[in-house]
């Protein structure tokens, strides 16, 4: 289906735009020609070149000098590479546009590399994130776009460039709606779960973005969670979920245990059914036995990092995979015209 056709309130109509270019590096360049269809515009050629020992070069092959320049890359760790192998691909890509006379770059990192490790817990401990920063600044980016970091304020005050931290919540929103729907669950009676502590805020953001669209309040629940030497303990829930659907939100899954914990918990609790919601699918070893845990009935993610190492099972069977184009094309739409972006961030 034509997405222009369905269009939420948030998207504008797309349409061609001057003296922009957009460009999706290797393994991300699927999500890259579906923004590019909703911008309206050709995704711009470029050249990757790797060397024999394992060097590499990236350039643009269309014009770049004075344009506004967008450059795609989630920097997840996967088939094309590492994590690091990614950073480093964008980060000189980046440099060369902006040699070549770009008037501005925009990285776009749908996924950024070590968001988690955004504060010292240890002695000596490195804060990752920050030095993840330098190295955009150095080479002379003038934004960057990423989609519901770890660490909102801990992202933000790490960069000394323009940022911006989109959230998932309005594809998530649409989603879950049809879900509720789709199960005949009554939408009076949804409860958005966070389930640890810091993600509080994340949780509430869905939560009244939900009350919002369905006209009805919306519950709330937390799951305890401490994390000491690799151990995972804390059996405390709080909220009253009997008979609703839970919505257990976080940013990421890795192996899926923080989800797990959580949907038994409210289960215990008698919610009537659990659905999963993550921006990042992960899904490191191990994430499809932990997932296939009876008390998730659905998982939602979007597609900033492509579930390739989730096998066929009961994980993946419920397991629906989001677009994030629409979002990130309205996002690059507003910040080539200079437009707010109020509505679709996460402060």
């Amino acid at each position: 289906m034509d997405p222009r056709q369905t269009r939420p309130a948030w998207q504008a109509e797309p349409q061609a735009e001057g003296a922009i270019r957009l460009f999706a590096l290797a393994g991300t360049d699927g999500l890259g020609q579906a923004i590019a269809r909703h911008l309206g515009l050709t995704l711009g050629r470029h050249e990757e070149r790797d060397f024999e020992d394992g060097e590499h070069k990236t350039r643009a092959l269309d014009p770049v000098c004075g344009a506004d320049v967008y450059l795609l890359h989630s920097l997840h760790g996967g088939a094309t590479g590492s994590a690091n192998d990614r950073l480093c691909r964008l980060l000189f890509f980046i440099g060369a546009c902006k040699d070549a006379g770009a008037a501005r770059v925009t990285a776009i990192a749908p996924y950024l590399c070590y968001g988690r490790k955004d504060r010292r817990t240890k002695p000596n401990d490195p804060v990752t994130t920050r030095y993840v920063a330098t190295l955009f600044e150095a080479v002379g980016t003038d934004r960057l776009v990423t989609m519901d970091v770890h660490d909102e304020a801990a992202f933000e005050n790490a960069f000394r460039r323009q940022t911006v931290a989109l959230t998932a919540v309005p594809l998530l929103v649409e989603a879950l709606r049809g879900l509720t729907a789709e199960s005949g669950a009554d939408p009076a009676r949804l409860c958005v779960v966070s389930p640890d502590l810091g993600g509080g805020k994340r949780a509430e953001r869905l939560r009244g973005a939900l009350e919002a669209a369905t006209g009805h309040p919306v519950g709330a629940a937390f799951a305890e969670k401490h994390r000491s030497g690799g151990q995972v303990s804390g059996d405390l829930f709080v909220g009253d979920v009997a008979g609703a659907t839970c919505i257990v939100i976080d940013d990421l899954v890795s192996t899926g245990g923080t989800l797990a914990r959580a949907a038994r918990a409210a289960r215990g609790a008698g919610a009537r059914q659990v659905v999963a919601c993550v921006t990042h699918g992960l899904f490191m070893a191990g994430a499809d036995g932990i997932l296939a845990e009876p008390a998730i009935d659905r998982i939602l993610t979007t597609d900033t990092v492509q579930p390739i190492r989730l096998p066929d099972g009961p994980a993946r069977r419920k397991l629906r995979v989001l677009s994030a184009a629409p979002l990130l094309a309205e996002a690059i739409r507003r910040l080539h015209r200079d437009a707010p972006l109020s509505d679709l961030l996460v402060f």
